[in-house]
C-alpha cells in the first residue's frame, strides 16, 4: 500500500501535467502583452485562487454528482479519458487560446482558469479522481496534491517573464507538445482502468 507521501507525490505529478501548465503560461504571456509586471502578478494570484477553488470543490463533488445522473464511476473514466485523450491531441498539434478584447474585462476567472487552466478533460479527471478516493486521507492527499499543483501553476505565472525569457517561445511550445503527451498516455490509462471495471462488474 503507498504511503500517504508517496501518493501525494505521484498525485501532484499527475494533476500538475493535466493543468497544462506549459499551455497555460503561454497563454498567459499572450494576454498579458500590454500589462505591467504588477498587475502581471496580482493576475496571476487571482489566477491561482480561482483554479485551487475550482478544483477543489470538483473533487469533493465527484460522488455526489455521479449519484444525481447515476453515471458509474467507471463509466466516466471512460469519458473523462476521451477527453482527456482530445485535449492531449490539441496540445500536440499546437492549439492556441484566444486574447481577449479589453471589452471582456477581468480575464483571471475565465478564459485563463476556466476553461484554459481547468477545461472539460481536467474537470473529468477531477471528478474521476475525488470519486475514486477511498478514504479520507486519500481524499486529504487527493486535495492537498491539487493544491500544491495550482501552487506551482501560479508561480510559474508569476515568472511568465522570466521563463520565456529562458526558454523562448520555440521552448514553451515544445514543452506543451510534450506535456500533451503525457495526457495521451493518462488518458489511455483511465479508459484502460474503466473499461477493466466494467467488463469486472
Amino acid at each position: 500500500m503507498h504511503s500517504a507521501f508517496t501518493l501525494f507525490i505521484e498525485t501532484y505529478v499527475t494533476l500538475f501535467f493535466l493543468l497544462t501548465p506549459f499551455f497555460v503560461l503561454s497563454a498567459f504571456l499572450s494576454m498579458t502583452r500590454e500589462t505591467t509586471p504588477a498587475d502581471r502578478r496580482k493576475l496571476a494570484l487571482r489566477v491561482t485562487l480561482a483554479v485551487a477553488v475550482a478544483g477543489c470543490v470538483l473533487s469533493l463533488a465527484g460522488n455526489a454528482i455521479f449519484g444525481v445522473f447515476g453515471i458509474t464511476l467507471d463509466a466516466f473514466r471512460i469519458g473523462a479519458g476521451a477527453l482527456l485523450f482530445l485535449s492531449a491531441v490539441s496540445l500536440v498539434r499546437g492549439g492556441k487560446a484566444e486574447t481577449p478584447t479589453e471589452a471582456e474585462g477581468d480575464i483571471s476567472v475565465v478564459p485563463l482558469a476556466i476553461p484554459i487552466t481547468i477545461g472539460p478533460a481536467t474537470v473529468g479527471a477531477l471528478l474521476v479522481m475525488g470519486a475514486q478516493a477511498a478514504s479520507t486521507v486519500e481524499r486529504a492527499v487527493t486535495i492537498a496534491s491539487f493544491l500544491a499543483a495550482s501552487l506551482t501553476v501560479g508561480l510559474m505565472l508569476m515568472a511568465a517573464t522570466s521563463i520565456e525569457r529562458l526558454v523562448g517561445r520555440m521552448g514553451l511550445s515544445i514543452l506543451s507538445k510534450l506535456t500533451g503527451l503525457v495526457l495521451a498516455a493518462l488518458s489511455a490509462q483511465i479508459v484502460f482502468t474503466g473499461v477493466r471495471g466494467m467488463l469486472a462488474s
